[in-house]
């Protein structure tokens, strides 16, 4: 079995640490590790460390450090604009861009979306987003946490896709194939940008203003899928394309 993971905002700098507050409780009283064990501590930065339980306390366990590692961040970006969906719909796009490696998730206020965030609301669904981001990067295994960023407007993301290596907006009635785009060399491009549109669709006007930005239409396959899984199926044909899989 993998090691366990567990999230903190410092890798330990010395050859001993505790894990406690939330991590520790749910390590120590939840998932019950004991001495011996081992487990990895990730900053969501590339930093890990392996690390093997010396003494469990009731909500926290003592460390020894094995060793501690870095790895680079993966190249290019890999950033999902993801339109709000309906109810809990928006949770379950960012668990599966998360697990499939997503680096950054953009929520995106579509003309054609039904859900709005507004005020407080609105903020009580981006703290559910990026938990949802979190404890997906952890059962993934990922060493690098995904970015979730606050809802952007339509301009907003216009100003997004002017400034990417590439950009694609998933469309139905597009005849470019995604799988049939030419991608340049991992080192010539730094990120893409991938835009999912709401269940209503995009609206023209919004099509036009990505388009002017140099953003491209694309589509998936002879099917329309859903809002909420449209972005994970994209992102692992770019994911391919890319070499980053």
């Amino acid at each position: 079995m993998s090691d366990p993971v567990f999230l903190v905002d410092a890798l330990p700098a010395g050859p001993t640490a505790v894990l406690d507050g939330d991590e520790g409780r749910h390590a120590a009283t939840v998932r019950r590790i004991g001495v011996g064990e081992r487990l990895l501590l990730v900053d969501g930065a590339g930093g890990v460390a392996r690390c093997e339980v010396s003494a469990a306390r009731k909500d926290a366990l003592e460390l020894t450090i094995v060793d501690v590692s870095r790895t680079p961040a993966p190249t290019p970006r890999l950033v999902v604009v993801q339109a709000l969906p309906k109810g809990d719909r928006g949770e379950l796009a960012v668990e599966v861009l998360t697990e499939a490696g997503v680096d950054e998730i953009v929520p995106w206020q579509a003309a054609r979306c039904i859900t709005r965030w507004r005020d407080a609301r609105g903020e009580k669904a981006l703290g559910r987003w990026r938990s949802t981001a979190r404890e997906a990067a952890k059962q993934s295994r990922r060493e690098w946490l995904p970015i979730v960023t606050s809802a952007a407007t339509t301009g907003e993301i216009k100003q997004r896709l002017a400034k990417a290596d590439l950009a694609l907006v998933l469309h139905e009635e597009a005849s470019i194939p995604l799988s049939g785009i030419q991608f340049p060399q991992a080192g010539d491009m730094a990120e893409v940008i991938l835009v999912v549109g709401p269940e209503g669709g995009i609206a023209p006007d919004e099509i036009d203003a990505f388009a002017v930005a140099g953003a491209r239409a694309v589509r998936l396959g002879p099917s329309v899928l859903r809002t909420s899984t449209a972005g994970v199926a994209a992102l692992a044909v770019v994911s391919a394309l890319t070499r980053r899989w």
